[in-house]
């Protein structure tokens, strides 16, 4: 006999994708006003913002760079086309964002880090920072208010990140064993466990785990110093402990570059956390009206309407005067 409290579950379940879809569809349609603003305005001032695309992700990454630019006032753009963009996508992007600087993913060579999963980003990102101030900014975030404490990182010549949340605030960066204690101190987890957790709760038999630092940040947002310590090689020698720790077929899957993002910055010693009461990702959390810059992560981009309520008040204030 089936169960009464089955069908009620999957009446909800389709309830709830039809309520997704309805969010989605209304937010596009609120976001493709974006089209309507004045265009971004590149500056050739050392400060690049990083951002992987493609054609179905277009109209939230103009919400994005234009809302960010605008009160950034700095930068030039470059893009990494994940392969769909079309020759109209194209065509927009150089109207809309100065003729971006756009790089094939499939011409990205990975050498022994994974590919896919948004490697190709960071490696990129890594190579540019030998000459330039790097940005990675992602397509599903809306700048709504003062960013000072991203202007002042990168007048400083320092990293930022964006916290993945308020816990992460109040310990901060950490020695890779105290940051297993505090956050595993049941020890290792266990798959199917999410890949994150699984490389986080063995960093404690990392090499020189005493030596080596860990906060768990988002690869969202994030900022790193022109000629910083971390590159290619220190990305790439990450990654060859990491696969070891966890193995090849967990290390290959999402979320392995968001980890060594943040260790990589954690590493370095000019890296600033940006305040997660103004900065943060979106987790249903309420709205004060001080949010400078929110991530809209995956799972509650659709779950209500607030994601549309903010692009929407970005993109009224794009036609204000721009921050200088």
């Amino acid at each position: 006999m089936t169960s009464p409290a089955r069908p009620r579950r999957l009446v909800c379940e389709v309830f709830d994708r039809a309520m997704r879809r309805a969010r989605k569809y209304a937010h596009w349609h609120v976001a493709r006003r974006v089209l309507a603003t004045p265009p971004v305005i590149p500056r050739n001032d050392g400060v690049i913002v990083l951002s992987m695309i493609g054609t179905r992700t277009l109209i939230p990454y103009l919400v994005a760079i234009k809302s960010f630019h605008h009160r950034l006032a700095m930068g030039r753009i470059v893009l990494i086309d994940d392969g769909s963009l079309t020759d109209n996508d194209r065509r927009i992007l150089t109207q809309h964002c100065g003729a971006p600087h756009i790089i094939p993913i499939a011409t990205i060579d990975t050498g022994d880090c994974p590919r896919g999963g948004t490697w190709e980003r960071l490696l990129t990102l890594l190579d540019l920072r030998a000459d330039h101030y790097v940005v990675q900014l992602d397509s599903d975030t809306v700048t709504l208010g003062d960013i000072a404490e991203v202007r002042a990182a990168i007048a400083d010549n320092h990293n930022f990140m964006l916290l993945g949340g308020p816990d992460s605030q109040a310990v901060g960066i950490q020695r890779l064993p105290d940051f297993v204690r505090w956050k595993y101190p049941g020890g290792p987890v266990a798959p199917p466990a999410h890949m994150q957790a699984l490389i986080e709760s063995r960093y404690a038999a990392y090499p020189d785990a005493d030596r080596h630092c860990y906060v768990r940040a988002s690869s969202g947002f994030a900022g790193f110093a022109r000629d910083g310590a971390s590159g290619r090689r220190e990305a790439t020698t990450f990654s060859r402990h990491a696969e070891r720790l966890v193995g090849m077929a967990t290390w290959s899957k999402w979320g392995s570059e968001q980890v060594t993002s943040n260790f990589l910055l954690a590493n370095e010693p000019d890296t600033r956390i940006l305040p997660y009461s103004g900065y943060y990702n979106y987790w249903r959390t309420p709205v004060t009206g001080d949010e400078r810059l929110v991530h809209f992560v995956g799972t509650h981009r659709y779950s209500d309407g607030v994601y549309r309520r903010m692009t929407a008040h970005a993109i009224d204030r794009l036609k204000q005067p721009r921050a200088d």
